[in-house]
C-alpha cells in the first residue's frame, strides 16, 4: 500500500477504508489500519493525533469521493435551470450507487458520519448548499430565476429534496419511480424559481 516504503496519508485513509469494510465501525481499530499497511500503530499517529481524528478524515474523503463531479456541474456555463436539475440528479446518483453498490460500507460510512462531532458533516454540506446558492444565484444574475436570498434558496432547496440524498433514505432508493419522483421534485423547484 505505501509507494517506495513512504506512509502516506493516502494509504492510511485507503487501509482504513479496507478496515472498516471488513471490522465495522465498532470494532476496528489503529491497530488494524497499522497491520494492514505493516507498520507500528505509533507511525499512524504521526499522520492523525487519535483515532477520531482518523475516522474524520476518511469520512471526508468518502463525502468527497460521492460527491466528486458536483463542483464543476455548479460552476459550469450551461443555464441555471439545467445545471440546477443536473446538480441534483448527479448527487442522487451519487448516493443510490454507494447506497446500493457496496451496502455494508455504505451503512459502515452512514455510522461513522452519526458519530462524528459534526464538523466534517457541517463543512460538508455547507459546501453542497454553497454549490446550490451559486446555482441560484447566477440563475438570477442571467434573469431565470426571480429574485431572493440565494443562499436561503440554495439551502431550502437542498432540504426538499433531503429524501433524494440524506442517508436515511437510502431504503426508497430502490424504488422504480425514484428517478421520476425526483424529476418531478426538480420541476416545481424550477417553477417555483421561474420569474412571473
Amino acid at each position: 500500500m505505501m509507494a517506495d516504503g513512504i506512509l502516506t496519508e493516502e494509504a492510511i485513509l485507503a487501509a482504513t477504508e479496507d478496515v472498516l469494510r471488513k471490522y465495522g465501525p465498532a470494532k476496528a481499530t489503529v491497530v488494524d489500519v497499522a497491520r494492514v499497511l505493516g507498520v507500528s500503530h505509533g507511525s499512524i499517529y504521526r499522520h492523525f493525533p487519535s483515532k477520531s481524528a482518523l475516522r474524520e478524515a476518511v469520512t471526508a474523503r468518502w463525502l468527497d469521493q460521492a460527491h466528486s463531479g458536483l463542483a464543476e456541474i455548479a460552476s459550469s456555463n450551461t443555464p441555471a435551470a439545467e445545471r440546477l436539475a443536473a446538480w441534483l440528479r448527479a448527487l442522487h446518483e451519487a448516493k443510490r450507487h454507494k447506497a446500493l453498490d457496496d451496502p455494508e460500507l455504505f451503512r459502515t460510512y452512514s455510522a461513522l458520519v452519526e458519530e462524528q462531532n459534526g464538523q466534517v458533516i457541517q463543512a460538508h454540506l455547507a459546501e453542497l448548499i454553497g454549490q446550490l446558492s451559486r446555482i441560484v444565484a447566477d440563475g438570477q444574475d442571467a434573469a431565470e430565476f426571480s429574485g431572493g436570498d440565494a443562499a436561503s434558496r440554495g439551502r431550502a432547496i437542498f432540504n426538499a429534496t433531503v429524501v433524494f440524498h440524506a442517508p436515511v433514505h437510502a431504503w426508497q432508493w430502490n424504488d422504480p419511480e425514484v428517478s421520476a419522483q425526483l424529476d418531478a421534485v426538480i420541476e416545481v423547484l424550477l417553477r417555483g424559481l421561474t420569474p412571473r
